[in-house]
């Protein structure tokens, strides 16, 4: 055993006890991060706006601080844009980070001094966590590659602007420097296609030991080390490669994928980041579900998914904080944040697995939506990629849904959009270019993909006359109010209709 491993189990065992410390006495953890959000925001624009200086109790913030969304925050966040201080959060943020946005585009959610050390600490805590729990710590002395995207930023009104996975690989610690792959070069290739071909060439020699990254991104690493190799296992080509972690989407539709391809188990941890926040991640193989990070400057507040679009006295759902929760019930996330984000929703349903500690699955978004590859993609977006395609011709349509094909028969996996025509397109093709042109154009993630060959565009199925309502009669759903839903995140529509 090295220095090294020996080092990392000390300190395993130094977070675990302060994790246990504050994930004892939970809603005493939520109500100091609380008092110190309120306190720092005291005197921003938004604080006055809000009447932050009134505020005592979790009940006057919900008071004074409504649920939004970004479009309900832009106005805001373009004042910080513009440089302006003392907006959101005292000061200016250090970055924004840009995400995919809903109607308007492109998303930047501000990263504070404050905010950024939890994105960074969190993904540390989780490794140190197996380590303390399973007592692994030989990976240390290997090879580590985080697949991520670019760490070139630009800047604005001494803000820097830049993905969040570019922006985290600014903030790697020392200590893993020199394990840490690819290079800083191969890093900053934005070509995805281009980049995994220069991270295989860089590490298919290497002692590669953990493995990182959106699964969609990481099998497409393993297939090209795979196409390298003449077709090893990649269990042959990294001996020591024993832990995938990963974020981001589900990775069950991998799992057996990726074991095929591997030619072995290995251990997995799942991380739950955002923009918006490192929420939680897998503090334990044994037990289901991810720790919800309580003590890193944000506060957490929750809507019961079907009670998410009711407002049965006028001010909106009823908001619920942790000591209210229960296990196995679908909650709308919402969060407060020392970046400068109050009242937020991020969009991300998740469930309780455990109330000691409290541990959580994410189970969806708060609408429909597809992300089987990190790509989420909503139903606004496939409705006005559907009406661009069809302006200007005579093609008319009487349903249609879409639906992720993760593991197709040939080639790479795709979106398979089921149209029911009434009057059909002369040339389908031209017609499905035309729609996935639309959504590139809307979805930054799902644009990534496709240039990046992960995805490979749109195919388009047809449905026989009266196919969804013979769906919806099988499901006995046919009539009143039930409607096809746009779009879906796995195929249970798409393999009825088919």
């Amino acid at each position: 055993m090295s220095i090294k491993s020996i080092a990392a189990k000390i300190f395993a065992r130094k977070i675990y006890n302060q994790t246990q410390a504050w994930s004892a006495k939970p809603v005493e953890t939520q109500f100091e991060v609380f008092k110190s959000l309120i306190q720092n925001a005291k005197e921003t624009q938004f604080g006055k706006d809000h009447h932050f200086e009134t505020i005592k109790t979790f009940e006057d913030f919900q008071k004074n601080v409504p649920v939004r969304d970004y479009e309900d925050l832009k106005d805001y966040i373009e004042k910080v844009k513009l440089g302006e201080e003392n907006i959101l959060w005292k000061g200016k943020p250090l970055y924004f980070a840009k995400t995919s946005g809903t109607t308007s585009g492109a998303k930047y959610i501000p990263l504070t001094k404050e905010s950024m050390p939890t994105h960074v600490n969190a993904a540390r805590n989780a490794i140190l966590h197996y380590i303390n729990e399973t007592g692994n710590a030989d990976f240390v002395d290997g090879k580590m590659i985080f697949l991520q995207g670019s760490p070139i930023l630009t800047e604005k009104h001494g803000i820097k602007f830049g993905r969040l996975s570019g922006i985290v690989a600014h903030f790697v610690p020392k200590y893993l420097q020199k394990n840490r792959m690819p290079s800083w070069e191969t890093n900053c290739i934005e070509d995805w296609d281009t980049k995994v071909n220069a991270i295989v060439g860089e590490t298919i020699k290497e002692n590669m030991s953990v493995i990182s990254g959106i699964p969609s991104w990481v099998q497409m690493y393993f297939e090209r080390l795979q196409e390298k190799s003449g077709g090893k296992k990649i269990g042959e080509i990294f001996k020591n490669f024993n832990l995938f972690i990963y974020g981001g989407v589900n990775y069950e539709p991998y799992r057996a994928k990726f074991e095929q391809m591997i030619g072995k188990k290995v251990d997995s941890i799942e991380l739950f980041p955002a923009s918006e926040g490192f929420f939680a991640y897998q503090d334990s193989q044994k037990e289901k579900g991810m720790l919800l990070l309580l003590n890193s400057g944000i506060f957490y507040e929750f809507i019961k998914a079907d009670e998410f679009f009711t407002d049965p006295d006028g001010s909106g759902p009823k908001r619920y904080t942790i000591g209210e929760v229960e296990i196995g019930v679908n909650y709308a996330l919402i969060v407060s944040t020392n970046a400068g984000l109050w009242g937020y929703n991020i969009g991300d349903t998740i469930q309780f697995t455990s109330l000691k500690p409290y541990r959580v699955i994410v189970s969806g978004r708060i609408k429909h939506y597809i992300s089987a590859f990190g790509e989420h993609v909503i139903a606004n977006e496939v409705e006005n990629a559907m009406k661009e395609a069809t302006a200007g011709t005579n093609i008319v349509i009487n349903e249609f849904t879409v639906a992720p094909e993760i593991t197709p028969a040939n080639g790479l996996p795709y979106h398979e959009w089921f149209i029911e025509f009434e009057k059909e397109p002369d040339n389908i093709q031209a017609f499905a270019e035309a729609i996935d042109d639309s959504m590139r154009k809307q979805n930054i993630y799902y644009d990534d993909l496709i240039t990046g060959n992960v995805l490979q565009k749109v195919v388009i199925t047809k449905v026989s006359k009266n196919g969804f309502q013979e769906y919806m009669k099988s499901q006995g759903k046919l009539g009143g109010q039930n409607k096809i839903p746009r779009l879906s995140n796995d195929r249970k529509i798409a393999d009825n209709l088919k």
